[in-house]
């Protein structure tokens, strides 16, 4: 059992504030929020050994870039990728996602075939779309059911040797569904294809084996996983990252220069071009202390506890329906009442100190699929209560009373 006011506690941010109610935040598919030992490793940083990594002899910058590596073995081993040099960190998922996208330019033709699934978040749609531009490539699409599930029979007869990559996020962002990736990966290992899987949305409630998964690169956000925002990881197997070539140009991922002829540095510096966000490197490393430290078993049966609660409060309210109802959840909840827009409930439940996302969740797509300008979101956290999900119960009753 988790002790949740000691965890609370953690937050200060919980602590305060809105329109003169206490804030109630449910807006954490969108971002956690961030516990003060995270925000002291900030702090602290900047206070004591604020340098430049991996390029000075001065004490400060050894300081700095020892804590920097020291916080990539961490991610290293919360994800139990195989070297830490398989750890390429990054400014977040998107900048993840687009290393590899544009790293496959070289390796596909008209005739090759990249598989995405229909419940993706517009990151993991646009690059490969620009991908497919540059070679010609075709996108194919995994559809979905009513109920917010992948359909697996169409997915595998997408699969052929034309198909080269398949990207799937491991949870919808809009939806909570958590996909079957292991199936997913091992179908396209069969044919040969490459697999990416988008962790941004199941790292907070999902501690992902990636050589367990045998998934080629997997990635994440820090922001999702109580660290800071602008930075995040590419987990790549090595061979891939041999193959891939350097994103970008510049400092750090070079091994030598000159006007004839350049060089680049080994993994995983190939892809750490100019001064990274050193700070939130680190921070990212603490953020992943304090989240093993609650345990991830842990936190994903509370949330569980969280979600059936919230469905069964919410499904009071008469003409709600919810979006993504599969079998396997996060504790994402999207829905809707009757035909009220959902910007006008998130606009009156602010003013009733609940933080809801409303909107398509940069998944249009999904929208689109239900005949819907978008949702309302709750996304719930380890630290939220069972209480805070009765006020926003009420505050969406008051909201549909005032707007019927």
């Amino acid at each position: 059992m988790l002790d949740i006011q000691k965890i609370r506690a953690d937050f200060p941010i919980l602590k305060r504030e809105v329109n003169g109610k206490p804030l109630i935040y449910f807006d954490n598919a969108a971002t956690s929020q961030t516990p003060q030992v995270v925000i002291d490793a900030i702090v602290d940083y900047y206070s004591t050994y604020n340098a430049n990594i991996h390029r000075g002899v001065h004490t400060l910058s050894q300081e700095a870039t020892d804590a920097y590596e020291v916080a990539r073995k961490k991610v290293q081993e919360h994800f139990n990728a195989k070297n830490d040099y398989e750890i390429i960190l990054t400014a977040g998922t998107t900048h993840a996602v687009n290393i590899v996208a544009t790293g496959f330019t070289s390796f596909l033709s008209e005739d090759d075939e990249i598989i995405v699934s229909a419940m993706e978040h517009h990151s993991n749609i646009v690059p490969w779309q620009m991908l497919c531009e540059r070679t010609g490539a075709q996108l194919k699409v995994i559809p979905m059911t009513e109920q917010g599930v992948l359909k697996m029979d169409v997915y595998e007869s997408l699969l052929s040797d034309k198909t080269k990559l398949v990207f799937v996020n491991h949870v919808s962002n809009a939806l909570g569904t958590v996909n079957p990736v292991e199936f997913i990966i091992e179908k396209a290992h069969k044919v040969g294809a490459a697999v990416l899987i988008d962790g941004a949305q199941a790292t907070p409630h999902i501690k992902p084996d990636v050589q367990a998964l045998d998934v080629d690169f997997y990635v994440a956000s820090a922001h999702k996983l109580c660290g800071p925002t602008g930075v995040g990881l590419l987990y790549g197997k090595e061979e891939w990252l041999n193959k891939l070539p350097p994103y970008q140009g510049g400092g750090d991922m070079i091994d030598q220069v000159t006007f004839e002829k350049t060089t680049y540095a080994g993994l995983p510096f190939k892809f750490e071009a100019g001064t990274p966000n050193i700070c939130g490197g680190i921070a990212f490393g603490v953020a992943l202390d304090y989240m093993n430290s609650i345990g991830f078993d842990a936190i994903a049966n509370y949330e569980k506890e969280l979600l059936d609660y919230a469905t069964e409060r919410l499904k009071e309210i008469e003409g709600l329906r919810i979006y993504g109802e599969a079998d396997e959840k996060t504790a994402v909840i999207s829905f809707n009442v009757g035909n009220i827009h959902p910007y006008d409930i998130g606009t009156i439940v602010d003013k009733l100190g609940v933080a809801v996302r409303t909107g398509h969740h940069c998944a249009q797509p999904i929208m689109d699929f239900y005949k819907i300008p978008g949702t309302v979101r709750a996304s719930f956290a380890f630290y939220n209560t069972k209480e805070e999900i009765d006020v926003l119960v009420e505050a969406v009753k008051r909201a549909v009373m005032m707007l019927s």
